[in-house]
């Protein structure tokens, strides 16, 4: 389930911000961190970015904490409503378009600029990647790739909600399979580490969040503590290669290259999947551990909050501790993310007949015959004779 991101329990919602912003149709919207200049149409647009960007500017600092005295100049924005206008800004800066938002970084500090798509269909999934990047290239031009992306994609959790003007997050357990599923042929930690751009080795960018999040969740102080001490000692002008011999230098100081591979190792097997946690919870439940089943599914909803299957199981777990609100709640969230439509309904109706809510109950089991009437017209029509 989504959850409000806190840097305690690693990563945090803000709810507010405080930044002084003034625009007009034809100048750059000034924000505190932003200069954000906007193509006709797109006020509007602009005005909700400058929300956003601020907030995760504020989100990435509380990490890194890097003095934003140090921008040569104002993080730079362009704001397109118009794709066709956008693809061809784009495209005679770097010969092709990108999908939704992309980060350009020169050598000059004032040339560099975040480009964004408004509405645009990948916009979402983009911009928080490419926003990551400039903040980080704005105070460390060429950092350790590995925490370029890794760290990109691990904020790729923060998503914006315009109403509230507030972000959460979302973990992004997206790469983990993929990782855990290496195996041997998984980079070496130190190959990672000392990765630069034109050098990485295969499956550079999930094994760098895979890192990255080991460093910031595997629960040693000593981890979290030593990354944090290594972004302060990061060089605004030294080279990428460089970059990463600082971190490396700096972990090195601490913990000792055989114990990190045994803790990152431990840290992979511990984390587990979606497929593994339904997995689990679905033996669980069949030994009748409701507790460990519970626990499992309510994990997995942690990891992929849309999917309906955790929500069913759930909905199958409170029904037979009689707590049939819940059930009914959590068999509603299934069906309204794709599960078996006569299935849940017929689910729905049996909780509302055990609830005493009889007219809900042939409601439900109306419609479970309905959807599928080979599997339900005949016990639904029984249990709908015993109510009446």
């Amino acid at each position: 389930m989504k959850k409000c991101v806190s840097l305690s329990a690693f990563l945090l919602v803000l709810i507010a911000s405080a930044f002084s912003q003034s625009a007009d149709s034809s100048s750059p919207l000034r924000t505190s961190h932003y200069e954000i200049s906007i193509e006709e149409g797109a006020e509007s647009a602009a005005q909700s970015l400058s929300t956003e960007l601020e907030l995760r500017f504020d989100v990435y600092n509380r990490l890194f904490r890097f003095s934003p005295a140090a921008l040569a100049v104002p993080l730079k924005v362009r704001v397109f409503v118009d794709k066709n206008a956008y693809d061809s800004y784009v495209t005679a800066r770097v010969g092709q378009s990108r999908p939704g938002a992309v980060y350009l970084h020169y050598n000059q500090s004032e040339r560099r600029e975040l480009l964004v798509c408004k509405g645009a269909s990948e916009e979402a999934s983009m911009l928080g990647h490419q926003a990551f990047t400039q903040f980080l290239r704005g105070f460390i031009a060429n950092p350790p790739a590995w925490i370029r992306e890794g760290f990109a994609i691990y904020f790729s959790g923060l998503k914006f909600d315009p109403a509230a003007s507030a972000l959460t997050y979302e973990e992004n357990l997206a790469y983990l399979e993929p990782v855990k599923n290496l195996g041997k042929n998984a980079p070496g930690l130190q190959a990672l580490m000392q990765a630069d751009s034109g050098n990485v080795p295969p499956n550079f960018q999930i094994c760098s969040w895979a890192l990255v999040s080991f460093f910031l969740n595997n629960g040693k102080e000593d981890y979290f503590r030593t990354l944090v001490e290594s972004f302060l000692l990061l060089s605004p002008t030294a080279t990428a290669s460089d970059n990463s011999q600082i971190v490396i230098n700096r972990v090195g100081l601490w913990i000792a290259p055989d114990a990190m591979a045994g803790d990152y190792q431990s840290y992979l097997n511990g984390r587990r999947t979606f497929a593994e946690l339904m997995e689990d919870g679905r033996k669980a439940y069949t030994a009748h551990d409701s507790m460990t089943a519970e626990l499992c599914f309510l994990s997995a909803l942690d990891q992929r909050s849309t999917h309906y299957a955790p929500y069913y199981y759930l909905g199958l777990i409170y029904y037979e501790e009689k707590n049939y609100d819940m059930a009914d709640e959590f068999y509603q969230s299934s069906l309204k993310y794709g599960a078996d439509e006569a299935l849940v309904s017929y689910a729905l109706g049996v909780n509302a007949v055990s609830a005493g809510r009889n007219a809900d109950a042939i409601a439900w089991l109306q419609r479970a015959a309905s959807v599928d009437p080979n599997r339900y017209k005949a016990r639904a029509e029984e249990l709908i004779n015993r109510l009446k």
